[in-house]
C-alpha cells in the first residue's frame, strides 16, 4: 500500500485509500467536484449517493419537506448502502469519493455508518446566489417542492460543524479540488 504524502506545499496525495464524503445543498457542485477530485487520485473511486435512491423501481417514497416516515427509511438505506460501498472500495485499496446530500443530524449518523478510516468530510456551503445560478446553468433541475434558502438554512443552521466547509461560491472546480487537496486531510479529517 502506497504512503500517504502530506507536505505543507502539496498537502494530501491521496496516495492512502481513504474515504472522502462530500456533501451540500442541490448544486453546491458535489457531483461535479467529486468526480474532479477522483480524477486527480491514482486509485479512486466516484460513488454517488443518489444513485441508490434511483435504484428503487417500485415503491418509491420521495423526499418532501414534511417526508413520510417510509421516506426517511428509505433515506437512511440509501446512507447505509453508499457507506457499504465505500467500505468495500477501500478495503479493495481504492479512494472512494461519496458524495450525497447530507444535511442536519444525518451527517453524524452517514459517517457512524462509514467504518473506514481515514475519513475525510467536505461539506460545500457556496452561498444561496452562487447555488440559484448554478441551478439556472444545469441541464438538470433538482429543486422542485424544495426551496433554495430552505436546504440552505438546513446546512447552515442544523448541520453539524464537521469536517471542511468550503464556500466555494467564486471557485471554480479546479480551485476546489485544490482546496481540498491542501486543506482536506488536516482540516477535514474526523476520528
Amino acid at each position: 500500500m502506497a504512503e500517504l504524502i502530506v507536505t505543507r506545499s502539496t498537502g494530501w496525495s491521496g496516495g492512502e485509500p481513504a474515504v472522502v464524503m462530500i456533501t451540500g445543498i442541490q448544486a453546491a457542485g458535489k457531483s461535479t467536484v467529486a468526480q474532479a477530485l477522483a480524477e486527480r487520485l491514482p486509485r479512486s473511486v466516484h460513488v454517488r449517493g443518489d444513485l441508490f435512491r434511483r435504484m428503487v423501481v417500485g415503491g418509491r417514497a420521495e423526499l418532501t419537506p414534511d417526508p413520510s416516515d417510509e421516506a426517511v427509511r428509505q433515506l437512511h438505506l440509501r446512507y447505509r448502502l453508499a457507506a457499504d460501498v465505500v467500505d468495500g472500495y477501500v478495503a479493495a485499496g481504492f479512494t472512494a469519493i461519496v458524495q450525497d446530500i447530507v444535511l442536519g443530524d444525518d451527517l453524524a449518523r452517514m459517517l457512524r455508518l462509514i467504518r473506514s478510516r481515514p475519513l475525510l468530510v467536505v461539506v460545500l456551503a457556496p452561498s444561496p446566489e452562487a447555488v440559484a445560478a448554478r441551478e439556472a446553468g444545469r441541464g438538470k433541475t433538482g429543486y422542485g417542492i424544495w426551496g433554495i434558502s430552505q436546504l440552505d438554512d438546513e446546512l447552515r443552521k442544523a448541520t453539524p460543524r464537521i469536517g471542511l466547509w468550503l464556500d466555494t461560491s467564486d471557485q471554480t472546480v479546479e480551485e476546489t479540488v485544490a482546496e481540498i487537496m491542501t486543506r482536506g486531510w488536516s482540516e477535514g479529517r474526523v476520528p
